[in-house]
């Protein structure tokens, strides 16, 4: 048997793990962190080798492929003794689409991945596609694999997922649109950035299709700047086909509009009638934390979108806001420009709550055009003094625009956090 390396031991590399076995490989996971308890048993019940706490050089570099996880930089010195050594590397992606014969539909871009995955999944079950949901969006994928056999795969699939890719091959490729996100992964760099995205395409030929949002001027300069040979499907905010009045309160908002027109075009791909797809349009539950209607009280509406770890993120959360809105924001500031934001928080924002370790710069940017602004440190306090903000017919919107890392385990405990404190009041 050959040797075959999974660094990490999160979700992506257990199931890299477990698919390598069945595949005849000799496997060793190695986490330079702790595994998690549930990670162990797994590992332990299966029989295969693992390490935590430190990667072994000498063991590692008699494999005959590495398998990273996305999580890991590509900085560390492992990483570069495996390239020293010559040692392929691949992303899990790749790695567990050596393993299938289905049809692969991959989903990328800074905003609306999420949304467009479930939606694409979604429109197609409903249409009869035996189809399954993986990648970035919790079930990896080489674990689906081994669960459950579908003919379609939608896989929401991240920028780091893209950076080891060599024959990765999706019939279909989406990407929704492209804003500075993550550049501390690519040295500042948000060329480096979309080249990384734009990865999904490498491998299509002239037989697949490229769906992606002709209104983004950057998706354009990329397809000027990247040899792309699928045949090409752009969308646009002027369509004005009667399909897309989508009276769902999950689709809210334009940037949810062209979700729907991505995920739409896919499943017109597969022959689905536009009057079924009409009707899976109103039917379509939202991702949680997107925009996540909570509850209403006193006339108050309360909106979870932690998901909105970015700036480009949180403009469409606020885009999409009909209401007079107290906005709670805050977390790890990844070097965001917030004045894109100004405009729109001038016209719908009537207070801020920021919530962080670190809020000044919040303050420095917002306080000239709002006139409240609360600063604080737990989500509890944070929802109390909005409720004490908002008056009837208002929203409050948890949008962070920032990452969660300063107060919160990830954006799903710090959305859950504030549903909590919501349902509390």
């Amino acid at each position: 048997m050959e040797k075959l390396v999974v660094l990490g031991g999160g979700e992506s590399g257990i199931g890299a793990a477990l698919l390598a076995q069945r595949n005849q490989w000799d496997v060793l996971v190695s986490d330079a962190g702790k595994l998690s308890q549930s990670a162990i048993t797994i590992l332990d019940q299966h029989n295969i080798s693992w390490e935590q706490g430190s990667h072994t050089f000498e063991e590692i570099l008699k494999a005959k492929l590495i398998v990273k996880s996305p999580g890991i930089p590509n900085h560390v010195p492992i990483i570069k003794a495996i390239e020293l050594a010559q040692i392929p590397i691949l992303s899990e992606i790749e790695f567990a689409s050596n393993y299938t014969n289905a049809t692969l539909i991959g989903i990328t871009g800074s905003n609306g991945k999420t949304t467009t995955a479930m939606l694409t999944y979604h429109l197609l079950k409903e249409g009869g596609i035996d189809a399954g949901l993986a990648g970035n969006i919790g079930t990896s994928f080489a674990k689906a694999l081994i669960e459950d056999q579908h003919e379609v795969y939608i896989l929401e699939i991240s920028s780091f997922q893209l950076e080891h890719i060599k024959k990765f091959h999706p019939h279909i490729a989406v990407i929704t649109n492209l804003t500075p996100d993550h550049l501390d992964r690519y040295n500042n760099s948000f060329e480096a950035y979309c080249a990384t995205k734009f990865k999904l395409l490498k491998n299509q030929t002239n037989n697949d299709h490229f769906i992606y949002d002709a209104d983004d001027s950057v998706i354009g300069l990329g397809i000027a700047k990247h040899e792309v040979k699928a045949k090409q499907h752009p969308y646009t905010n002027a369509n004005t086909n009667p399909m897309f009045a989508i009276n769902n309160p999950s689709l809210r908002g334009r940037h949810n509009a062209k979700n729907a027109m991505a995920a739409a075009t896919i499943a017109q791909l597969f022959q689905l009638s536009d009057h079924d797809i009409q009707a899976s349009l109103q039917t379509f539950q939202g991702a949680a934390h997107r925009l996540e209607h909570v509850v209403n009280i006193l006339k108050v509406e309360y909106i979870n979108d932690s998901k909105a770890t970015n700036v480009n993120a949180t403009f469409f959360a606020l885009d999409s806001m009909a209401k007079s809105t107290v906005w709670i924001v805050g977390g790890v500031d990844k070097g965001n420009d917030y004045s894109s934001l100004l405009p729109l928080v001038h016209e719908k924002v009537k207070a801020i709550v920021c919530l962080g370790v670190d809020n000044q710069k919040l303050i420095d940017v917002f306080s000239p055009v709002v006139d409240v602004l609360i600063e604080t440190q737990k989500m509890e306090t944070a929802v109390k003094a909005a409720y004490g903000l908002a008056s009837k017919g208002d929203a409050v919107l948890l949008s962070p625009a920032c990452a969660s890392f300063d107060l919160f385990t990830n954006y799903e405990d710090r959305g859950n956090q504030f549903k909590e404190a919501v349902r509390k009041l």
